[in-house]
């Protein structure tokens, strides 16, 4: 384990943790029975842990980026799937997004400013 944590951004770790309050999110904020909303926060959830999980492996500039527009379509995704009235569904969807879209923007700054920063 030790290993696995040597050169790695708090970034990384950041959002494998926001993934899996992403994926729990429908049962403990009482929305898993609205379908739309709860499918949608376990697809992307998988998605941005699967790519978090990537980028503790090896850092590439596109994971970060893509887990930058899944934070920006879970911000969208109330409103386009039409459940922005489910209030928790909506306000867990929106902040999640925006923390996730933020500190994928963070890492890609980071990465930036301190290339070689990686192991």
């Amino acid at each position: 384990m030790a290993t696995l944590m040597e050169g790695k951004k708090p970034q990384d770790w950041m959002n494998l943790v926001l993934a899996v309050a992403l994926f729990v999110s429908p049962w403990v904020m009482g929305f898993a029975g609205e379908f739309m909303a709860a499918w949608n926060v376990w697809i992307v959830g998988i998605v941005i842990g699967a790519l978090a999980l990537a980028t503790l492996t090896v850092f590439s500039e596109w994971e970060e980026w893509a887990n930058m527009i899944a934070g920006f379509w879970l911000v969208i995704a109330p409103w386009v799937l039409d459940f922005a009235t489910h209030v928790n569904a909506m306000w867990t969807h929106v902040v999640l997004g925006l923390l996730v879209a933020a500190i994928s923007a963070w890492a890609l700054w980071d990465e930036r400013q301190n290339p070689h920063a990686r192991a």
